[in-house]
């Protein structure tokens, strides 16, 4: 075999080394149907062996330069296809070593070929690192879409499964805490007074079917089906009245809602329904924390940018002799974290701490909105029948035979 015959043979390895590797790897992926997400390291090594035959291998006479140049335009074809599928879907680790590499072996390859100085030779490798740069983005620019497509995908659910879970621990904790404690209290006057023991089996029931209910649209949306519209809008604090009515005669605990005139106007759909949950999460709190709690106060009040809502109780209350008082059991400490962070989502604020004297005191901030009034809302606070009940100072709930 003649030096000019091998020298063909040595820069023909590269060039057949990554069209085979190309040929595997286009069979793999049409008959296992998967795609190539392992031709890194095996492009690195045609990377290299490019890199010996242009330097290594001497390009002497005219018909050795030509049959030179023409393998190694084939080579360099070959190993920008090579690019751009390991830099579209070969694992991040493995493509910072490859993908540099071959592209240095695509832009090196003409140097050699080239009579004349170091500018001369470094302008014709940039030349040639255009092309590698542009399979490079070939590859790099729908990986990228296809990774934050990923990443809004597990947004979405993340958000979905915190709505989830928000929703449960508002509504559904809420209803079982208040069933736990009806229990535990008609346990307690069953005995003494069979009447208050059935009104707490039909406050037992409501919750229930409440609760119920909320479990019901939570699994048909975890299973993808179309939960049935709620016949009212998101409930707002238009309807706190009724909830701290309810509260009081279920706890026995004097509960006093205020709030200043305009509260409801000033705060978007989204903040008002913010706020329902805080003041729910808030009482059932007070139900599972501090049953010998006498007393509740919820407050709205306007300040400049945001609307300030403050639920506070005492511990003041004690069971009378001989008798223990029903406490709930349970966990918790979710709740309060998540309510957190939907008044920051919103750009409030909310936090929570004991007080002085005693009893708990939570402080939330949500911020004011430019809408204009809506009379539908306001109406609710302001009827005769809610003045009566936001504007009190001394009333209490005392169901008969409770604690």
């Amino acid at each position: 075999m003649t030096g000019a015959a091998i020298v063909n043979l040595l820069v023909a390895v590269p060039a057949l080394a990554s069209a085979a590797l190309l040929a595997g790897a286009l069979v793999h992926a049409l008959w296992i149907r998967t795609v190539p997400t392992r031709l890194a390291r095996p492009t690195a090594v045609c990377a290299a062996l490019s890199l010996l035959s242009t330097f290594g291998v001497p390009a002497t006479g005219v018909s050795t330069g030509v049959t030179r140049a023409s393998w190694s335009l084939v080579e360099s074809g070959l190993l920008l296809v090579l690019i751009a599928v390991v830099a579209r879907w070969s694992p991040r680790r493995e493509t910072w070593l490859a993908v540099p590499s071959t592209a240095l072996a695509v832009a090196a390859w003409p140097v050699p070929l080239v009579d004349g100085g170091v500018l001369e030779r470094t302008g014709v490798a940039v030349f040639w690192l255009l092309p590698a740069l542009a399979a490079i983005a070939t590859g790099l620019v729908p990986r990228r879409a296809a990774r934050r497509h990923r990443d809004a995908v597990a947004e979405a659910r993340r958000a979905q499964r915190l709505l989830l879970s928000r929703d449960l621990h508002d509504f559904v904790a809420h209803d079982i805490s208040g069933i736990v404690v009806q229990a535990q209290a008609a346990r307690f006057v069953a005995a003494n007074d069979p009447g208050q023991a059935v009104l707490a089996l039909e406050r037992i029931e409501r919750a229930g079917l409440s609760a119920l209910a909320a479990m019901d649209r939570t699994v048909a949306m975890l299973h993808g089906e179309d939960a049935p519209a709620p016949a009212e809008p998101p409930p707002g604090i238009d309807q706190l009245p009724a909830l701290v009515d309810r509260f009081g005669q279920a706890q026995g605990i004097d509960v006093q809602l205020r709030c200043e005139p305009d509260v409801v106007a000033a705060l978007s759909r989204e903040a008002g329904a913010a706020a329902h949950r805080i003041v729910v999460e808030a009482l059932t709190n007070v139900r599972r924390h501090a049953p010998d709690a006498s007393r509740v106060d919820v407050r709205f009040s306007l300040t400049p940018t945001a609307v300030r809502l403050q639920v506070a109780n005492d511990r003041t209350r004690r069971p009378s002799p001989g008798r223990s008082l029903p406490r709930s059991r349970g966990g918790g400490g979710l709740g309060l974290t998540a309510l957190t962070e939907h008044a920051k989502a919103l750009g409030g604020t909310l936090t929570a701490g004991p007080l002085t004297g005693g009893g708990w005191r939570l402080t939330a901030e949500l911020p004011t909105t430019d809408r204009p009034d809506r009379p539908e809302d306001t109406d609710q606070l302001d009827r005769p029948d809610r003045r009566q009940h936001t504007d009190r100072t001394d009333r209490t709930h005392h169901p008969k035979g409770t604690t």
